[in-house]
């Protein structure tokens, strides 16, 4: 049951990511106050950010051709030159709403001297080749290397 929440979860903050380009529309405020109890911060589609939904529970039917997370993250990065520059470790979903930034390891051997960098998720190519996915970026190790390190140790706790 939590791998089919998890899908619907991801599934949706995957494809909230599609209309990250278009220009958001303003926010509206609601004029009815809050449920008693409820500390939800966030309004609008996306996860609720509190201890109380904001609305009634609703299910998500997915495809076999959507993408989960637990298939996206250990998916290897290639570059133009089909170099392996990096491997997806992590999707970050910005205040409940929607992909914004694809956490990718970069450098190291074994674990040791990994670094991680976040990408804009607008900018990584995926393609499922033969069964496996592969995420495609145009950059290369060394400027992969050179990018805004992410002090990952302190999201995962």
């Amino acid at each position: 049951m939590k791998k089919i929440i998890a899908a619907a979860v991801s599934f949706a903050a995957l494809t909230g990511a599609a209309y990250a380009q278009q220009p958001a529309a303003p926010a509206t405020s609601s004029s009815q106050p809050a449920a008693a109890g409820s500390d939800a911060t966030l309004v609008g589609p996306g996860i609720a950010m509190g201890t109380a939904a904001t609305m009634p529970l609703k299910y998500v039917e997915i495809k076999d051709t959507d993408l989960v997370t637990s298939k996206l993250v250990g998916v290897e990065i290639y570059n133009k030159q089909n170099d392996d520059i990096g491997k997806i470790s992590d999707v970050v979903i910005g205040n409940g709403k929607s992909v914004i930034g694809i956490v990718a390891s970069v450098g190291g051997f074994l674990g040791m001297g990994t670094s991680y960098v976040v990408l804009d998720p607008a900018s990584v190519a995926l393609n499922n080749d033969n069964g496996t996915w592969k995420a495609y970026v145009d950059t290369n190790k060394d400027a992969l290397s050179k990018a805004p390190k992410l002090d990952y140790d302190k999201f995962t706790k």
